[in-house]
């Protein structure tokens, strides 16, 4: 994806009749920049593979979410329980419908205790592949902060598959590039990435942000972990964490 990056023909991307575009890992190359350089709207959320199953109480499926009008407002919540292990075999059992939805865990707030309310619009995707884009013309988040959201961002994250050390390595050099200096608040994915025998991934976030003052969420459903939570970058967010409730809002305007 960052071969077709410089590529593209912003301009006309800028120009022409919006549509959808939605995924996660990789396409976070193109799915963020398009956000930030044209305007568009995009779903940071379950591929295609993923796309048939049920989706678990408290989530939404990105189908709804792109087939919402204008000023749609919907509110997710932590599903309770994730999956830990394993892929399902689709040639196998093609018919395949219900996530084996193994382990309980909630979103963790990080970098301190107490409740946690903040808004602004919602950026982000994967740290291994934004991390490439980062401090260049095609992931100039401060920018988009001023000209469309200048109240301030909710920041999102997530890790794939890179180890604790490097995924630190990343954030810093996400940081330092601007990345995260207009957030109001830090959500990022769960995670089974590996953790290192002195550094785990929480530790290796709260390390490279931990500096920023903000509020930090840990252990979303926005990442490789399933179940999925759709992102809509350039949709207003509204995040609310605390001992009786974990939800997102989005606002489609």
């Amino acid at each position: 994806m960052s071969d077709l990056i410089p590529l593209l023909d912003w301009d006309q991307l800028r120009e022409a009749e919006p549509t959808w575009l939605v995924g996660f890992s990789d396409i976070s190359t193109l799915i963020t920049p398009l956000t930030l350089l044209t305007g568009t709207a995009t779903v940071h959320g379950n591929n295609l593979m993923d796309t048939p199953y049920r989706v678990p109480e408290g989530l939404l499926s990105w189908l709804d979410i792109v087939a919402a009008p204008p000023g749609y407002r919907f509110t997710q919540a932590s599903s309770v329980r994730h999956r830990t292990t394993g892929f399902d075999d689709f040639a196998a059992f093609p018919d395949v419908r219900e996530y084996a939805l193994d382990s309980p865990g909630t979103w963790t707030r990080l970098d301190d205790i107490g409740d946690v309310e903040a808004e602004g619009r919602l950026i982000g995707g994967c740290i291994e592949t934004l991390c490439n884009l980062a401090g260049t013309a095609y992931l100039d988040v401060s920018a988009f902060a001023r000209n469309v959201s200048p109240n301030g961002l909710l920041v999102y994250v997530e890790a794939a598959g890179h180890d604790a050390f490097t995924i630190c390595g990343n954030l810093h050099g996400m940081r330092l590039a601007g990345f995260f200096d207009r957030a109001n608040a830090i959500l990022v994915g769960r995670t089974n990435a590996a953790d290192n025998t002195s550094l785990s991934q929480h530790e290796a976030v709260l390390d490279a942000l931990g500096s920023l003052n903000v509020p930090i969420i840990a252990d979303m459903e926005c990442g490789h972990v399933p179940p999925y939570m759709p992102i809509v970058n350039g949709a207003y967010g509204r995040i609310v964490h605390s001992s009786s409730r974990s939800e997102l809002t989005q606002t489609l305007d």
